[in-house]
């Protein structure tokens, strides 16, 4: 064990039992605890008091806007405690600018001491294991994990589980070894000193010309927006402060950007993704599309067509900005609730109030740790086949299918993503053919298979006869199939955001407790979306929002005002500007420390 960490451990030690008598946490084998239903004050005095435990986990957008949203007078109906391995918040949507160093780690992280000051106390801290019955969860500092005597135990009646998730690698051979990820700032400090490296070691002499080439690769994996405004980010820092340093190594550099999909940005509008395209097209930047990844190598990336082809790309630098998966603590929650109700493979399922269900009222699940259960149409398929039937006939043709499905849309929110389907010609011969698709493929009818239409990978243009009517068996499959396509909202940190409002409302307007119902005056969450930026390169930006879809230059001089409003506090917001201001000026900082 280093020195440095064994000096830690006694002082930790030494100072423990001070924080102990200040909320009544022990050690898990300490015997003489006070009882479970009362709390002492943060100042360690002996008075007790009669206020709701509440031990909110994580440190990110969903926890971080819960506690800056429930002001003080709120705060203190509440006895409030933080727990998580980061002690501090982290500005996500510019880790790419991080990484190529257009703005400075420090600039986008604000210390949770400070956000929660006044409001609760902090431990720097990782959850081990969470006892859903005798509410009560084992913690431990980070470097201390997996040592059974550092550990204490957290009491409390309400617990907010806003742990985040994790990346996802997909078991893909060599990911976890040879790539790097983006979810934390030290993500985004080991990149930047990678690149710098990888040219230092291209420039020098005995460098042959085939590891420079791999040496002056960079693949993204992940057409979303993370991995366009990493591969935007790193195409800036090469064409205004590479080329410049290092101009006999330009020709060998190459970007290439790695999806699934047809086109990059595939959630956006459609028009949005082919203006970020043609602006990579213009750049340099490969795109590699219709496309997977099987491997990840030391100098290279194994990649698998849509047509079954698979070529090698070389790449010393591959960076993977793609899938979440389940944090491993939501994992080993869900298993200790009761079997049958936690069955989401990604997510801790909570309902419309963001109450985790099995836990009784006690948990609360938000961000990407959490979906919210959503009502499954299949379950009231007579229902809605009676709705449909207007005309008593015991079929439906395909006009009354479209007329349920969205005269339904509000019941059931699985039904707006079809919705785009229904309007004009083209949108019908659409769901026509997801129709025909998913009853085939339950042998339920015989249609002829087709190849899916380019512009269309989902359900292709398949035709479908405008007399065709459906069975009640016919329509349940075609339900099942609708349901079956549920998404939960997306892994954003304005999704977060929004729920971490919500439950601060909720404390503030309601004095939640163990076992007590909500008072019937309080509305389940509802997001809303406000739209997303996304920053292509060459100050250029895309807005794909509500009200309004932009994209150019003007739109990245939004973008960047946005980003910077945006920012936790005023200190944020300060060295941001700076730091746009500064990298205009002088460019960016390449020395890797």
């Amino acid at each position: 064990m280093p020195a440095n960490r064994h000096v830690a451990r006694q002082t930790r030690t030494q100072r423990l039992p001070c924080t102990v008598a200040s909320i009544t946490i022990q050690r898990p084998e300490t015997k003489g605890q006070k009882p479970s239903g009362h709390n002492l004050p943060a100042d360690g005095s002996s008075q007790v008091l009669d206020k709701p435990r509440v031990v909110i986990l994580g440190s990110g957008w969903a926890a971080v806007s819960l506690v800056k949203a429930l002001n003080k007078s709120a705060s203190k109906q509440y006895d409030i405690t933080l727990i998580s391995p980061r002690n501090y918040f982290l500005y996500t949507p510019l880790l790419p600018a991080v990484a190529s160093g257009t703005v400075e780690e420090r600039s986008i992280v604000e210390p949770i001491r400070k956000i929660a000051s006044g409001k609760g106390r902090y431990f720097e801290a990782v959850c081990e294991s969470i006892d859903p019955n005798k509410r009560t969860l084992v913690a431990c500092f980070p470097q201390d994990v997996g040592l059974a005597e550092a550990c204490f135990k957290v009491p409390f009646d309400l617990l907010v589980l806003a742990v985040g998730s994790v990346t996802n690698t997909f078991g893909i051979e060599g990911v976890e070894e040879h790539c790097f990820f983006f979810k934390d700032i030290s993500d985004a400090h080991r990149l930047r000193r990678h690149v710098s490296e990888c040219f230092e070691r291209a420039s020098l002499p005995a460098t042959t010309p085939e590891e420079r080439r791999s040496l002056l690769s960079f693949v993204v994996v992940g057409g979303g927006p993370t991995g366009v405004e990493v591969a935007a980010e790193l195409h800036d820092m090469l064409l205004e402060d590479m080329r410049r340093i290092y101009p006999a190594l330009m020709s060998d550099v190459h970007i290439c950007i790695i999806d699934t999909h047809d086109h990059v940005l595939s959630t956006y509008d459609r028009a949005i993704s082919e203006y970020a395209s043609n602006e990579f097209r213009r750049s340099g930047i490969e795109m590699v599309l219709h496309a997977r990844v099987s491997a990840v190598h030391s100098s290279a990336v194994d990649v698998v067509h849509e047509d079954g082809r698979v070529t090698e790309l070389a790449s010393s630098t591959t960076i993977w900005a793609t899938g979440v998966a389940m944090h491993p603590l939501v994992k080993q929650l869900q298993e200790k609730l009761p079997p049958g109700l936690q069955t989401h493979f990604r997510s801790i399922t909570t309902d419309e109030y963001l109450r985790v269900k099995g836990s009784g009222g006690t948990i609360f699940a938000l961000g990407d740790a959490a979906t919210i259960e959503q009502d499954k149409a299949m379950d009231h398929a007579s229902e809605l086949f009676e709705r449909a039937d207007t005309h008593h006939h015991g079929k439906l043709n395909l006009d009354e299918v479209r007329a349920i499905v969205r005269a339904a849309s509000k019941e059931y929110t699985q039904f707006k993503e079809y919705l785009r389907f229904l309007d004009g010609h083209c949108g019908a011969k659409r769901f026509g053919g997801m129709v025909a698709r998913s009853l085939q493929a339950a042998h339920l009818i015989n249609q002829p298979h087709r190849k899916p239409a380019a512009d269309d990978p989902l359900w292709g243009d398949l035709a479908f006869d405008e007399q065709t009517q459906l069975t009640r068996e016919q329509f349940t499959e075609l339900l099942r199939k609708i349901d079956k396509g549920l998404r939960a909202l997306p892994a954003t940190g304005q999704v977060a955001k929004q729920q971490g409002e919500y439950l601060a409302r909720l404390m503030a307007t309601s004095q939640l407790a163990p076992s007590q119902p909500l008072p019937p005056q309080v509305k389940p969450f509802h997001y809303r979306h406000k739209g997303q930026f996304a920053y292509v390169g060459r100050d250029r930006a895309v807005v794909d929002a509500p009200l309004a879809k932009a994209a150019g230059i003007s739109t990245g001089l939004l973008w960047r005002s946005f980003e910077t409003i945006s920012q936790i506090s005023l200190r944020n917001m300060m060295l941001v500007s700076i730091d746009w201001l500064r990298t205009k000026l002088f460019g960016r900082d390449i020395s890797r420390v």
